[in-house]
């Protein structure tokens, strides 16, 4: 091994601590004494780095501040990913980027080098810190490259929450990785973790403390790479694993293995690292305390003070409790802005903030409220200011077409009460009407402050609707394959699915976890629209599961699309909502439901809920559902409303009203028997009148009134004999095969770990039937469907009707086209109806252009028809549908229909010589001469009858009596021999007896 080379020492970059710092830290700093250890009085000669990072950039380089020129190579980062924590700079990875390091930091020629990384990690993840070695590959194969590496903060099974390293050198057939063994995880704050290798053992020092020692064969020569990178920062060489998540203050590798003394010299000081470790604290701080304030110069509403941010954990207090809580509740009864003095202490030292809480104006809480212009939704009318709590009521210029709140409004006794207060409520024009604006006025109160604000909004008539005539499904694949994929019938048979788009993932996330997975599309309440939830999870990024459940995304990914192929952000920006509270785990299978008592769509979804935002706690961490409700998919109630919590781990709920009743399926995420659960990890049933009655037991003797009763439970695994999950009920619609009593539904659950959905077909009664004595899963007809009619291996997603238009959109993967029209004309005299029908018989909607010789008009349909008087004058009509804006049928043309001359006819019995004779009189209302043909039972007669003229004729009949006949009419204009008419008018009885 190649004796480390003693050169003289370089000064050491300033690490300051800014004057703002010192002002706000109050006492000495006091650094964790956890294995730090202080470089000694007479500090052992340390060798000079091939390369020092001390996260100073310029562009897409991370400068070499050894003078040695070693740049790397940025990937992915910003200016923004680099902070000042007082003078000294850190690069706050997210997993979002990293660095690619040049070759000649460690070389081959022996064991030895040495690398000092000095980091700070909340996140536990699968990623390195750091590697030495390049290649990427899927994990223990022969297909990655060799190399060394160490992750500060794994969630490796042995290595949760702790500091992994290994070395890996392939052989034949083998993986060839060997770990260091697990040693602890970080300090509190920034942790200096060096690697030293020399000869054929590492050793991985925390703060300057041995931590774990590992023997090995193998050599660098194995390792080092032959090309210009000699690896990286904050990238995995293990196909799939997330980029790292973590902050970075330092780094520096040398070619030789520093002795133990060198190792506590090199490092930061535990001063320095307690310095940067409270500038990024602070301003970590001041970010999370903000919630939705500008400033703490001008703080209106509650403010965040989290027991923990960076691992540090926090105590406050407050200088006015009354104006700003401990717990960061702001008061808005104060009537002059009013300064406060917030303190957190940790264990490294206190932090002060000085906040100035702004005295309420009223009108502030009217300018916070947004409302769209155009709506196709009810209105989400706040009755409770954002900013100081304002009691707001609302008024409308057109009740009808948009409600007011209602000031006596009162709070049902079971289920979420309408935070809307009735008012919002949207009646939309019918499709063809067109759209309606209204004008809406809100009234403010608070303190006795009264503001006012009106908003003009447009509510949008209804879309066309037509008959469903197929399904759509949305789908992820599999962990390793986090993305939506769509699949659409062929017809309409619910069995007949295959993947759209030539079976490419239709939406991919490049924001937020970057993981898309659980989606469910949901169809309005008026059917012209389609929304899409799907839970912000990505597994494949390295996330283990543990770590996805106590600190997941709280936020929801949303869309909405008319044609279910072009899907926009409801929020209009390219990442999620966040509708969960801080203290929440994870925000899992997100499904929505139309409630009829609160006329808004809940939004459900599972989650832990910990003791606070720090998540320490290890009690009551088993899955429950919370709800929130939304009118747009674009805002929120907050906080989630809890609906279940028995005690007992449930996830997965989706929901189907059959009659006056809501239907609820649930998996049972217990690993057994739970609460009156028979088996865990499987489906059970409930059902409740009241949407939003919470769930406090598994209980089959509960009041469906008041809250859920539990119907069935056990549902699948004697079917399938696989556990199931992301449970979906489907109404099965008119004409499809397998619905032939008109009152059938598609039951699915996904058997995760065997293919993904399993179908059961079932009825609306049976389902409405089932109970403990008589369970729906125990019926001889509750049986699984054969493998085959889903979409391939389809992951937790969700299945819809949609109508034809829909259904070829998707097939054809493109915009809906116009379907074809027929219009066809009848006439009583001379009133004529024209009858346009779509080809898909739906909605139709526009004007019908009637036209004859030397006439034209034009008339809006009222249900598909359209009629008109037509002038005396005109011959022949066509009719011509000229179609409607929203160009979704197309025109078309009538055949002509002719309409004759203005005859008519009567005719009267008269006695001659005790003998009946028949006389008919034919009158012309016309403006021409027609040639008149009237034949009856005794004979025919030809006249002309001028135009204005009447004309008779007489028939003998030569008998006493005649029974009761008819007689007909022809006629043609006698100029033209054209226009021609034919009719019967009645003969009487008669009698001269």
């Amino acid at each position: 091994m190649r004796s480390p080379v003693t050169r003289p020492p370089r000064a050491e970059r300033s690490r300051r601590v800014s004057k703002a710092l010192t002002a706000s830290l109050t006492g000495v700093l006091v650094a964790s004494t956890m294995s730090m250890v202080a470089p000694a009085a007479h500090a052992a000669d340390v060798p000079a780095p091939t390369a020092h990072y001390d996260m100073s950039h310029t562009g897409t380089s991370l400068l070499d501040v050894s003078g040695n020129g070693r740049n790397a190579s940025l990937t992915g980062f910003t200016d923004a990913s680099f902070a000042d924590a007082a003078g000294d700079a850190v690069l706050r990875f997210k997993a979002d980027g990293y660095a690619a390091l040049p070759k000649g930091l460690v070389t081959a020629t022996d064991n030895a080098f040495t690398v000092e990384y000095t980091v700070a990690a909340q996140s536990a993840a699968n990623h390195f810190g750091w590697v030495i070695g390049d290649g990427v590959g899927p994990w223990n194969t022969t297909q990655l490259g060799n190399h060394i590496f160490l992750s500060p903060r794994s969630a490796q099974g042995g290595y949760t929450d702790q500091v992994l390293a290994a070395i890996r050198v392939k052989s034949g057939s083998s993986n060839g990785e060997t770990r260091l063994p697990a040693g602890g995880g970080l300090n509190p704050g920034f942790t200096t973790l060096t690697m030293v290798g020399t000869g054929n053992t590492l050793t991985l020092y925390r703060d300057g403390s041995v931590i774990s020692t590992l023997t090995h064969a193998n050599s660098l020569s194995s390792i080092i790479p032959s090309g210009n990178v000699l690896g990286y920062l904050g990238r995995s060489l293990y196909q799939g694993d997330s980029l790292l998540r973590a902050d970075v203050s330092d780094v520096k590798f040398w070619d030789a293995a520093l002795t133990a003394d060198q190792v506590g010299a090199s490092m930061p000081t535990a001063t320095q690292k307690s310095s940067t470790t409270s500038a990024l604290l602070r301003g970590d701080v001041a970010a999370t305390m903000l919630r939705s304030n500008t400033s703490l110069d001008s703080v209106s509403s509650n403010l965040n003070l989290a027991s923990s941010v960076n691992g540090v954990a926090l105590t406050w207090s407050s200088s006015n409790p009354a104006v700003v809580s401990t717990t960061g509740v702001v008061s808005r009864s104060i009537s002059t802005n009013t300064p406060v003095t917030l303190t957190a202490t940790s264990s490294l030292g206190t932090l002060v903030f000085d906040v100035t809480v702004i005295a309420p104006n009223v009108s502030a809480d009217l300018d916070a409220v947004s409302l769209a212009s155009r709506t196709t939704e009810n209105l989400p009318l706040v009755t409770k200011g954002a900013l100081n709590g304002a009691a707001i009521s609302w008024t409308s210029s057109n009740p009808a077409l948009v409600t007011s709140t209602s000031a006596d409004y009162v709070a049902p006794s079971v289920g979420v009460a309408d935070p809307f207060r009735g008012g919002g409520l949207v009646v939309r024009p019918a499709y063809g009407a067109g759209d309606a604006k209204v004008t809406l006025t809100a009234t403010a109160t608070l303190n006795g402050q009264t503001a006012q604000k009106s908003f003009d909004v447009t509510v949008a008539e209804k879309g066309r609707t037509a008959p469903d005539a197929g399904y759509a499904a949305a789908y992820f694949k599999s962990d390793g394959d986090e993305k939506i994929y769509q699949a659409a019938t062929s017809g309409n048979d619910f069995f007949s699915f295959s993947p759209v788009n030539g079976g490419q993932a239709v939406i991919t996330s490049t924001t937020d976890t970057k993981g898309l997975r659980d989606p469910y599309i949901l169809r309005s309440k008026d059917g012209d629209k389609y929304y899409m939830v799907a839970t912000d999870l990505c597994i494949s990024c390295g996330t283990g599961w543990g770590p996805a459940q106590s600190n997941g995304s709280l936020k929801i990914e949303v869309w909405e699309s008319t044609d279910l192929v072009k899907w926009d952000r409801t929020n209009g920006v390219n990442e999620g909502i966040t509708i969960n509270q801080p203290e929440a785990g994870m925000t899992w299978a997100p499904e929505a439901y139309w409630d009829d008592a609160l006329q808004s769509y809940v939004v459900h979804f599972s989650s832990r809920l910990y003791n606070s935002a720090a998540k320490t706690n290890t009690d009551n961490l088993h899955a429950r559902v919370f709800t929130v409700l939304t009118r747009d998919f674009k805002t929120y109630t907050y906080p989630p409303t809890e609906w279940q919590n028995t005690g007992f781990a449930r996830i997965d709920s989706t929901v189907q009203k059959i009659g006056d009743y809501y239907y609820r399926f649930t998996k049972n995420e217990e690993g057994g028997a739970a609460d009156g659960l028979e088996a865990g990890k499987d489906i059970f049933l409930e059902r409740s009148k009241v949407l939003t009655a919470p769930t406090t037991r598994s209980n089959w003797n509960a009041d469906p009134e008041k809250t859920w009763q539990l119907t069935d439970t056990n549902m699948t695994r004697l079917e399938t004999n696989e556990v199931g999950e992301g449970p979906q009920i489907v109404k099965l619609n008119a004409g499809d095969p397998n619905n032939a009593g008109g009152d059938g539904y598609a039951f699915l659950v996904d058997n995760f770990g065997a293919g993904g959905y399993r179908a059961f077909v079932t009825t609306g009664a049976a389902i409405a039937s089932s109970s403990q004595t008589d369970r729906l899963s125990r019926r001889a007809d509750w049986n699984v469907r054969p493998v085959g009619g889903l979409p391939a291996s389809p992951r937790h997603g969700s299945f819809v009707s949609v109508n034809q238009s829909v259904l070829t959109a998707m097939r054809d993967w493109t915009s809906v086209k116009a379907v074809a029209s027929t219009t066809t004309l009848t006439n009583a005299g001379r009133t004529v109806t024209a009858v346009v029908a779509a080809a898909d018989r739906g909605d139709v909607a526009g004007t019908v252009t009637f036209t004859g010789e030397g006439w034209t008009q034009t008339v809006a349909l009222n249900q598909r028809s359209a009629s008109v008087e037509v002038p005396s004058t005109v011959r022949s009509v066509t009719a011509r549908y000229d179609g409607y804006t929203d160009n979704r049928v197309t025109a078309s043309t009538s055949d002509a229909l002719s309409l004759g001359l203005d005859l008519s006819a009567v005719v009267v019995n008269r006695c001659v010589a005790g003998k009946v004779t028949q006389v008919v009189s034919v009158t012309n209302t016309d403006a021409v001469s027609a040639d008149v043909t009237v034949a009856g039972a005794f004979g025919s007669k030809v006249m002309t009858v001028a135009a204005g003229k009447t004309v008779s004729a007489t028939f003998s009949t030569r008998a006493p009596s005649v029974d009761a006949g008819t007689m007909s009419v022809n006629a043609v204009a006698s100029a033209t021999k054209d226009a021609a008419t034919s009719f019967t008018v009645p003969t009487p009885q008669g009698s001269c007896r």
